[in-house]
This record gives C-alpha cells, structure tokens and sequence, in this order.
C-alpha cells in the first residue's frame, strides 16, 4: 500500500530527514520507532505532502505520489492525527471533528462517519457542543482521531497519540485503534513510548539521526539484544 524509498527531507537549510525507507502492506499496523528528534514526524509529513521530499520516492496504491499536495493525498485515501492535536480550542467538538470531511468525496458519507466516531468515542457525543478547548488531554486526542476518520481513510498516520495522556485513557485510545484496524484500515504508528508502541503494531521501523537503521517483526525486535537493551532498556 506505501513504500518509502530512501527519503530526505529539509526544513529550510537543515536536513531533517536523511534516508528514511520503509513499507507498509494494506491491513498492517506498523511503527515508526525511535527517540524525540529522530524525523519521525517529518518523515509522516512528507509522506502526507505537507514536506516536499528533497529526494526519493514515496509511493501509495501503486502510484508515486511524491510531492503532490497533501489535499491530493487525503483525497485519495490518507488522514493524519497530528502530533498535539490541533484542535480549534473555541469551536465545538463537533465542528472540529466535521472538518475532516472536507474532501468532497467525505460529505456525502458525513452522517455515518460520525456514528462511527461517536461509536468509538461516546464521550465526544456527550460533548459535542462543548468548546474542544475544555476537554482533557485524552479526550482531545479522540476528538483528532475522529477528525481524521470523517475523511474515510484506508490509510491512518499517527503521530504520537498516547503523548501525555493517563494511563487509564490510554487503554481507551488503544482500544478504539484495535477496533479502527479491524475495520480494515492501515496504520503507520509514530511513537516515542516504544513499550507502548509495540503493544500494538505488528512491524516496526527505528529512526535514528534522520536514518532508518532497524527494521522487523514486534518479537523479533523484542528478541534483538542491541534494539531491547537500548530502546527497552532491558540487559
């Protein structure tokens, strides 16, 4: 479904992004691994077109798609949870999450996507005309996950979801993402928690320094003394 093929990104004069390659088959839950700083976000950016790649190649439903508009991709089938949420904090929570169905193939679907998120999230619909500024930290993130669903995606890039949220409500997201999986949508999972992260996908990628440098499954990079000792800190 998307392959990245070694990718560089700059922000201005600074490269953020070096070689970055990865793939992601249609169904997977799959991670972008590795500490704050590495180009993990900058990496799902440009692959969503909000960064135009400085070199390689990123492909998505068999088509190249490198350097079209990120408009483009949402519309063919990409949604972003953007690390921090990015909430409009004086709008109700139901016009936040509406605004994910701005692609004009979303509107016609529009009544059944919200089910569907207040569903996940029956909180959000018990607060859907509260201001999205006034929600905690967790409910926030669900409101920025239901934002990204309202666009019907076949492809979720996460980026950070579990940042600063209870333990408690992180179950709840966890949760909601198992059941967005089973639905038959892909997922591209940014974390830092690698212990979290790992509890989730199936396949994971390591970013170190703007490179990918470890790739594999979730048990064989558990088993893999060097990734466990530094990411997991186990001896």
């Amino acid at each position: 479904m998307l392959q990245v093929s070694n990718l560089a990104v700059d922000h201005g004069k600074l490269r953020a992004v070096w070689d970055v390659s990865f793939r992601v088959e249609k169904g997977e839950r799959v991670g972008l691994l590795g500490a704050n700083g590495a180009g993990k976000s900058t990496t799902l950016g440009a692959v969503l077109g909000i960064y135009p790649p400085a070199s390689g190649m990123v492909r998505f439903e068999n088509q190249t798609i490198t350097g079209r508009s990120t408009a483009g991709n949402v519309a063919a089938g990409m949604a972003l949870v953007p690390e921090g949420r990015r909430l409009f904090p004086d709008m109700s929570v139901y016009e936040n999450i509406k605004m994910g169905a701005y692609p004009s193939g979303a509107r016609a679907g529009l009544k059944a996507q919200l089910e569907r998120v207040y569903a996940l999230f029956p909180i959000l619909a018990e607060r859907r005309n509260q201001a999205a500024g006034t929600l905690s930290g967790g409910e926030q993130q669900m409101a920025a996950i239901g934002r990204a669903l309202m666009s019907n995606p076949v492809l979720l890039l996460m980026d950070e979801p579990f940042l600063g949220m209870a333990p408690i409500v992180v179950e709840q997201v966890m949760t909601a993402l198992e059941q967005i999986a089973a639905s038959a949508v892909t997922i591209v999972l940014v974390e830092q928690n690698i212990h979290r992260a790992l509890e989730f996908v199936q396949r994971a990628y390591v970013i170190e320094n703007g490179r990918t440098v470890l790739e594999g499954g979730r048990q064989a990079l558990i088993e893999d003394t060097g990734f466990s000792s530094k990411f997991l800190g186990l001896q």
